[in-house]
C-alpha cells in the first residue's frame, strides 16, 4: 500500500438511461468527474450489436477528448434476455446458456482493453433452483476462467462484485472464489458493505485493499438492498473516504444510482457535491 490518496470519483451510466451516451459523458465531464462506469446495454455501447469494435473507438475517443477514465460495467438487466433479469447466469444449468453470459464477459474485456478501462466488473448470478452451492461454484469458476484469462493478457483487471441475494454475496465469499481463480478482482460496493458485511464499512475497505480494482458507492439501510442516494441512508461516508484513501486506491469511485435515471442529471450533480464535502471532511 502506499500513501493517501485523492479519490477519483466517477457515475455509473446505469444511473442515466434517459440520456444518450454522449450526452451522458459530457454531463459528467462538465460537472468535474473524473471518470465514467460505463454499463454496457442497448442504449450505451450495446454489446450484442454488430460493429462494436468500430463503436468503442468511437467512445474511446469521446473519453479521451473529455478526460474522462472509465471502468466497464455488465450488470445490464436484460441485456442477453428481455424475460429473464441478469439471464442467462454464470450459473444457469444449461451450459450454452453459461456461454452467452461468458461470451458477453469476453467482449466486455475487449471493450475495456480497447478503451484503457480501470476495471471490467461483473457479478455470479442467483443460484438456480434444485442447484447444490458446491455445483454452482464450480459453475462459477469454469465460466470465469477463460474471462479471467483474457483480462489477464489484456492487461484490464476482472474484478467480481459480491452482490446481495447471489452466490457471491460478501467478501468471505469472494475470498472462496479467489480461492479457485487465482488472479481474480474484487469491485467492492460501499453500500453492500453496510447492508451485509459483519465489520463497519472502513474495516471493509481496510480488509479488501489488497483486492479491490473497482468501487462502487451508494448510500444503503443495514439488511436492506436499495440503492439510495448519497445522505438518504445510514453510512457516514468521511470515515470510509478516508479509509478508502489511506489503501492507496487509485481507481474509481463511482455512484451506482441504477433505479434512479428520472432524476440522473441533477443526482449526479448532488453526489458530487456531497462527495466532495465528505472527502474534505475526511481531512
Amino acid at each position: 500500500m502506499t500513501g493517501p490518496r485523492r479519490p477519483r470519483f466517477a457515475y455509473g451510466t446505469n444511473g442515466l438511461t434517459d440520456l444518450r451516451l454522449s450526452d451522458a459523458l459530457a454531463l459528467l465531464a462538465d460537472l468535474g468527474y473524473q471518470g465514467v462506469a460505463l454499463t454496457l446495454d442497448h442504449m450505451h455501447l450495446d454489446p450484442c450489436a454488430p460493429d462494436l469494435a468500430r463503436r468503442t473507438a468511437q467512445v474511446a475517443r469521446r473519453l479521451d477528448r473529455l478526460g474522462l477514465a472509465v471502468a466497464v460495467e455488465t450488470g445490464a438487466r436484460y441485456v442477453l434476455d428481455p424475460t429473464a433479469k441478469h439471464g442467462p447466469s454464470l450459473l444457469d444449468p444449461d451450459p450454452a446458456a453459461r456461454e452467452r453470459r461468458t461470451g458477453l464477459l469476453l467482449d466486455a474485456v475487449r471493450v475495456g482493453r480497447d478503451l484503457g478501462a480501470t476495471a471490467v466488473h461483473c457479478f455470479s448470478g442467483r443460484v438456480p433452483r434444485d442447484t447444490p452451492e458446491a455445483e454452482a461454484w464450480k459453475r462459477l469458476a469454469g465460466a470465469l476462467a477463460p474471462v479471467l484469462d483474457l483480462a489477464t493478457e489484456a492487461g484490464v483487471p476482472l474484478a467480481v462484485e459480491p452482490e446481495p441475494g447471489m452466490l457471491l454475496d460478501t467478501l468471505a465469499a469472494f475470498h472462496r472464489l479467489r480461492r479457485d481463480l487465482d488472479g481474480v478482482r474484487l469491485t467492492l460496493d460501499l453500500g453492500h458493505c453496510h447492508c451485509l458485511e459483519p465489520v463497519p464499512v472502513p474495516d471493509c475497505v481496510t480488509a479488501a485493499a489488497p483486492w479491490t480494482a473497482h468501487v462502487q458507492i451508494e448510500d444503503m439501510r443495514r439488511g436492506v438492498h436499495e440503492h439510495l442516494p448519497l445522505g438518504e441512508g445510514e453510512i457516514n461516508f468521511p470515515p470510509v473516504l478516508a479509509a478508502l484513501a489511506a489503501t492507496g486506491y487509485g481507481g474509481l469511485v463511482s455512484v451506482e444510482l441504477p433505479r434512479h435515471s428520472h432524476a440522473g442529471p441533477e443526482l449526479a450533480r448532488r453526489s458530487l457535491d456531497f462527495l466532495t464535502t465528505a472527502h474534505r471532511e475526511a481531512g
